[in-house]
């Protein structure tokens, strides 16, 4: 689950060099803050990377300069990814796994894995743009989850 990012990035040689970031799962990349200080450098590998807390879009293969946000951390999500979201609940046995709100990173077709917990499979799901945002192209769970889809993306494009 935790991984270096050369793992993910054997051809990106900066990535080799990186001992203060890691991915959770391929997905999302954690730069925890090591100092008591709200701005760290962090290097993002090739691709678009998008800030979780804003959607402000980044390029990658390069440093940037990043403030953490309202959470206390940076975290960015690889481009072409939808993140699943349940609503907050007192514990993990009462939340609603029939409503589930998918949070797409990027413009580009995403995918997305799901895995309610009465079954135990893991769902591959795809949603691709349509006119209104973004739409399930393939969808395993008809009828048993009712999916809301936003996109994260700010109307900012990739710094350079």
């Amino acid at each position: 689950m935790l991984r270096a990012l050369f793992f993910e990035y054997p051809g990106d040689p900066t990535s080799w060099t990186i001992e203060d970031q890691y991915l959770l799962g391929t997905d999302l990349l954690v730069a925890p803050l090591m100092e008591d200080r709200p701005v760290r450098n962090v290097y993002l590998p090739p691709g678009l990377w998008t800030d979780y807390q804003t959607g402000e879009t980044y390029a990658g293969e390069r440093w940037h300069s990043i403030r953490a946000g309202e959470i206390p951390a940076v975290a960015r999500v690889r481009s072409g990814v939808a993140i699943p979201h349940a609503r907050l609940a007192q514990s993990t046995d009462q939340i609603d796994w029939s409503r589930i709100e998918l949070v797409v990173y990027g413009t580009e077709p995403a995918e997305s894995l799901f895995c309610l917990p009465e079954d135990g499979t893991l769902h591959h799901l795809r949603l691709e743009p349509g006119e209104d945002g973004f739409v399930l192209s393939e969808n395993p769970l008809e009828g048993r989850v009712k999916w809301n889809v936003r996109t994260a993306v700010s109307e900012s494009g990739p710094d350079a």
